[in-house]
């Protein structure tokens, strides 16, 4: 665990220090659970919206956009159950002072038997070497057996608890498990009570004639109301998509683990709407397609898992998520939903409007299905930075920080070095920096030995490194240097883009899906 949390730290860290993530007003000390984006960050973010909306959007004939607004009508919130259900459990540690959710306390302490299993693995792995079959060792060693029957009944009780709104269960639960307050160690708890996650604010020119509504806690409530307008207006026929990228805010009490889990988040989701009785194959479909999404990018096929829910959302007939092997373990990256019709129809009893589908094959009207495939950005964006932040050891016993996204999705594809600031070579790098940019985001540094700059780039994440030096005035070649494996190789200057292209564009990073 102290391992985890130093790892994390450094992820933090090298966040902050290569323009990736600031802490918002931090000259003021800071927002709690605010970040913002920065210069570097910003790009990341926004060419992981792009491979995801051109993946599910631009490759789909029947899955089309839409950017709702975030202020809604207040009933919207009142038909989706948000106004009256969504809540999360908290309890406060009568020494501390502290306020925790009482479901993540519980979820920590599986966590660390779960540590204790990777442990055990790790141990027999090691012992047995490539004889080890994880899975027969899994399935019965005694102690990684027990181990995970603790979890699973753990885990069952909570979710029971929950779905029962069984406070006083989980209170006892915690109470038997003997979870102290982290900070303190005590063990002095209050009862966990529900706590409403809604922003709300006022809408109009004074207080006597104002609307009380909400800062939307997510997206997909702007896609159910708007289902017939893009209907009818796209002539869309079942099955289709609609898809979402944009902002939510839930008033987190316990916000944690930097940006993954913010007050203020985005989320890039799909509305699936299916013939009623085929939706189980649909969701089978999208589990099986965002998982290959995910595994497209490289970032290490036993990062990922699926976590079928014990405890259904009251709309839900099917739920999952893909988890992923975050600094502190694995927790939730994308979740896909079987929301049923549970969406239009309470729409439709709030607002009065009839939010059917005309099937004319079948010659009658009825309410879709939905199938659900919601991700947040911020936690994708994480995933992605903290997997590839690595500290390699080099053949002359040094070290290198290396960042090492995936060439699509870094902020600066390539850096132009000169190698020194003199006889013409700033010029001509320029005039390669000039030629470039049109296709690629591209990076123009002088500053310090040539060795320091390719150390700075490689930990900003840039894939690639051309070098001008004083050949290049006779043969108009370069050296390109690779970031993941420091291979140089001297190429013209004219096959540049060529060699950038094949290593980052979209296509050939989607075409594995």
């Amino acid at each position: 665990m102290a391992q985890q949390e130093d790892q994390f730290k450094r992820v933090i860290s090298h966040a902050k220090e290569y323009g990736y993530i600031f802490q918002s007003s931090e000259i003021y000390d800071g927002l709690s659970a605010v970040y913002d984006y920065a210069q570097n960050g910003v790009e990341l973010k926004k060419n992981i919206r792009d491979y995801w909306w051109r993946s599910m959007v631009q490759m789909h004939e029947n899955i089309v956009g839409l950017d709702a607004s975030i202020l809604m009508h207040p009933t919207t919130w009142k038909a989706s159950g948000h106004v009256d259900a969504f809540n999360d459990p908290l309890i406060d540690n009568k020494d501390s002072k502290k306020r925790y959710r009482a479901d993540v306390l519980i979820e920590d302490y599986c966590a660390k038997i779960e540590a204790k299993i990777n442990k055990e693995i790790a141990k027999a792995s090691k012992r047995f070497g490539e004889a080890f079959d994880k899975e027969q060792y899994v399935a019965t060693n005694p102690r990684v057996v027990g181990y995970q029957e603790k979890i699973n009944t753990i885990v069952s009780r909570m979710a029971r608890a929950l779905e029962q709104e069984n406070l006083a269960d989980i209170k006892l639960l915690i109470e038997e498990l003997e979870i102290a307050d982290p900070l303190t160690g005590s063990k002095n708890w209050t009862d966990v009570k529900q706590f409403n996650l809604m922003f709300g604010t006022q809408l109009g020119a004074s207080a006597e004639n104002s609307m009380k509504v909400y800062l939307r806690p997510e997206t997909a409530q702007g896609i159910f109301v708007n289902f017939l307008n893009v209907q009818k207006t796209g002539r869309m026929k079942i099955p289709f998509g609609i898809a979402q990228t944009g902002k939510a805010f839930r008033n987190e009490i316990v916000a944690r683990q930097f940006i993954f889990r913010m007050r203020e988040f985005e989320q890039m989701e799909m509305q699936f709407f299916v013939k009623p009785g085929t939706q189980k194959q649909w969701y089978e479909h999208w589990k099986e397609t965002r998982l290959q999404w995910h595994l497209s990018l490289g970032l290490g096929q036993d990062n990922y898992r699926f976590h079928d829910h014990d405890k259904l959302a009251h709309y839900a007939d099917a739920a999952a998520d893909i988890e992923f092997r975050f600094p502190f373990g694995f927790k939730e990256l994308e979740g896909i939903h079987s929301r049923t019709d549970f969406d239009l129809k309470a729409h439709e009893e709030y607002s009065g409007k009839k939010l059917h589908y005309y099937d004319y094959e079948e010659n009658k009207s009825y309410s879709p299905y939905v199938v659900e495939t919601s991700i947040g950005l911020d936690r994708m964006f994480l995933a992605v930075f903290s997997n590839s932040l690595v500290e390699e050891a080099l053949e002359n016993n040094t070290t290198r920080t290396v960042l090492k996204l995936p060439a699509v999705l870094a902020p600066t594809k390539a850096a132009i070095l000169p190698l020194v600031k003199k006889d013409g070579l700033p010029e001509i790098a320029r005039e390669i920096v000039e030629d470039l940019k049109w296709d690629f985001p591209v990076f123009y540094d002088e500053k310090d030995a040539v060795g320091k700059r390719y150390r700075r780039q490689d930990a900003a994440g840039t894939p690639f490194c051309i070098t001008v030096d004083h050949d290049t005035l006779e043969d108009q070649t370069v050296t390109i240097r690779h970031r993941d494996s420091m291979k140089q190789e001297r190429v013209l200057i004219s096959d540049l883009k060529e060699i950038i292209k094949k290593e980052a564009d979209v296509k050939n990073w989607l075409m594995k899906i």
